[in-house]
């Protein structure tokens, strides 16, 4: 049976069992060496997920060498140990496995699946992964040629400027105010000792964070541990301080030739940790992020025809926290649409939800969590999710309550604390008519 057809299976299997309230039941295991991990133990179908990430990600980046743990992290499966990349590709697929590597600003994030019967296999490649990354010439020069392509992709793509630009405004020089890929100078001046020491930085236990789901015990799940990470680094490069959040309420303008102008905008928002975390998460449903029911959609979009989609965000990242929103709306058009979603802002910070709004939010999002949980591989990202954001493991079977305890008063007080029109700022790249940069 072929892999994909067994994580099919996988997948419909565990969505069956689980309950309306997403009760699943999650082991906390330590390996012996130490490593800490979350365990959701099945044995219907024969394979395990497994996430891993190491904290600090991209924003580990050595001075002057932005895009290097972004480039290094691409490579982890270009070749390690005595395997060049066509070797170890063909190492991975004979074991019917899959690894993806992704470098994130927050996290380098590691996904992994594998059959029982290979598992030992399959680990011991990932291990050589982790551990001997070859970073041959002839992989480096095409990985940094795709991602120099990439680069210059979103140079041109006004949505993408829209969000870098923000982020430039908004952090200063932080790394939360580059991209994490870096630019072309910095990327094509990039060379092996720089990926070598990117690798150091970010690839260390100190910051390792895991989760599995699917046909492993505790017990084999700490000896799988030991064996992946033992021999790394115990400490990596210091993570980065808290970033300063620098934008007030206002307008930047980018011109761009274009005849639809891209804008993201938004202000300082709300740490996960924050006890009013779930009102403003419940708030920011109703305003933006509920799609064709979310007031911006249609005041925006149903009402007034200026666009096809505008959304807002809750954003908190390790170093900082935003509330973000992004619309796209044709030239002449632009500045009635930031117009709208300046109104509803105000209104909604002034005035709340409704008591029908906050029911009907509720139930969708009550109703929502537990199609979430449809496989090994997305309980695990989920559980993993979990631990980078400090949450418990019983957040699973407790989450809804949280959302239906959260009442009509709590969502107007958080509101008005989260919601600032006066330093909602809009970066607009285009040639929007009636618009120009204020501050």
């Amino acid at each position: 049976m072929s892999m994909v057809r067994i994580l099919a299976i996988a997948g419909l299997a565990l969505w069956l069992a689980l309950p309306a309230r997403a009760a699943i039941e999650i082991q906390e295991v330590t390996s012996p060496g130490g490593i800490d991990a979350w365990l959701v133990e099945s044995h219907e179908i024969p394979f395990v997920a497994l996430e891993i990430r190491f904290r600090g990600g991209a924003s580990l980046d050595a001075p002057d060498k932005r895009g290097a743990i972004n480039l290094m992290t691409a490579l982890l499966e270009e070749g390690s140990g005595e395997m060049d990349a066509r070797a170890f590709v063909r190492a991975r697929d004979a074991l019917a496995a899959s690894f993806r590597f992704d470098a994130g600003q927050d996290a380098i994030s590691v996904s992994a699946r594998m059959l029982t019967e290979n598992r030992d296999a399959a680990v011991d490649l990932l291990r050589q992964a982790l551990h001997e990354p070859r970073f041959d010439a002839d992989a480096i020069d095409r990985v940094r040629g795709q991602v120099l392509a990439n680069i210059r992709s979103d140079a041109k793509d006004p949505g993408t400027i829209a969000a870098q630009t923000f982020d430039r405004l908004a952090f200063g020089d932080h790394p939360y105010a580059s991209a994490s890929d870096g630019t072309e100078e910095s990327v094509a001046a990039l060379t092996r000792d720089d990926l070598v020491e990117a690798h150091a930085r970010v690839i260390a236990r100190d910051r390792i964070h895991v989760a599995a789901a699917g046909d492993i015990t505790a017990e084999e799940l700490g000896a799988l541990l030991d064996r992946l990470f033992n021999g790394l680094p115990k400490t990596g490069a210091p993570l980065p301080d808290r970033a300063a959040y620098a934008l007030d309420g206002g307008v930047t303008v980018v011109p761009f030739d274009t005849p639809q102008s891209s804008a993201v905008f938004g202000h300082e928002g709300m740490e996960r940790d924050h006890p009013d975390f779930f009102a403003a998460y419940v708030m920011n449903e109703v305003l933006g992020a509920g799609g064709f029911e979310s007031r911006l959609m249609k005041e925006v979009r149903v009402k007034r025809g200026l666009t096809y989609g505008v959304y807002s965000y809750i954003y908190p990242m390790d170093y900082a926290a935003l509330m973000l929103g992004q619309v796209a709306s044709a030239n002449n058009r632009m500045a009635e649409a930031i117009s709208v979603i300046r109104d509803e802002w105000a209104k909604m910070a002034a005035e709340g939800v409704t008591e029908q709004e906050l029911e009907d939010v509720k139930t969708y999002l009550t109703g929502a969590y537990p199609l979430r949980f449809d496989g090994n591989a997305p309980i695990a990202r989920i559980l993993v999710g979990m631990q980078m954001e400090g949450l418990s493991p019983d957040y699973v079977n407790t989450r809804n309550d949280q959302i239906m305890a959260v009442t009509l008063e709590d969502v107007r007080r958080v509101a008005g604390e989260v919601l600032q029109p006066d330093r909602l700022h809009f970066v607009v790249v285009g040639r929007p008519e009636g618009l120009e940069t204020t501050n």
